[in-house]
Parts: C-alpha cells; structure tokens; sequence
C-alpha cells in the first residue's frame, strides 16, 4: 500500500513539473514577437533592454503560475489554484509598473513620416 502511495506521488510530481515546464515554453512563446520587436525594430537602433531583462522573466513566470493554476484546479485544490491566480495578478501588474512589453521608442510624428 506504501509503494503504491508513494509511486502515484511521484507520477503526480512529475505530472506537476512537466506542466510548469510546458508553462514556462507557453510564456516564452508569449514573449517572443513583444521581444523581438523591442530588440530589434527599434527607431534608429533603439532598444529597448526592458523587454529581455524584466518581460522574460515575469512571461515566464506567469506561465508556469498560469500552467500550474490549471494543473490545481484539475486536481481540486482551490486554495493553490487561487494563490497563484493572486501571483499572476502580481506578475500582470509589475509587468504593466515597469511597462516591459512596450517595446522600442518611437518617435512622435505628426505629419506622415
């Protein structure tokens, strides 16, 4: 009874973390065309470093929060499902503070450039 307790842990484990990774690819995915276009389509070379050293991170971040809120509420664990939901609130809002998916700077034109 032991073994098969602890054998259907360590499938649910490994269920967990193949779903944080699939998370992770998800936010990356995500992030790719926002940090493509503040790396590299900025106006006049301009870009925007933002975008790598916050965006990726918190993209990432969110997908795993987003993956494994899924993942606990499959399995029925409110509380987990709903303190990640929290996180990803949080995540949302630094990302929108420190405005990391803006992308490059452009310039203000008025008349037809």
């Amino acid at each position: 009874m032991e073994i098969q307790n602890s054998r259907r842990e360590a499938v649910v484990g490994t269920a967990g973390c193949v779903t944080a990774f699939a998370g992770a690819l998800a936010g990356l995915v995500l992030w790719a065309p926002h940090g493509k276009g503040g790396l590299l389509d900025g106006f006049e070379g301009a870009s925007n470093w933002n975008v790598l050293w916050v965006g990726l991170p918190l993209m990432i971040l969110g997908g795993i929060a987003a993956a494994l809120a899924v993942f606990f509420l499959v399995r029925g664990d409110w509380k987990r499902a709903l303190g990640l939901g929290a996180a990803i609130a949080v995540l949302f809002a630094l990302g929108v503070a420190a405005d990391a998916l803006a992308g490059a700077p452009r310039p203000e034109c008025y008349d037809p450039c």
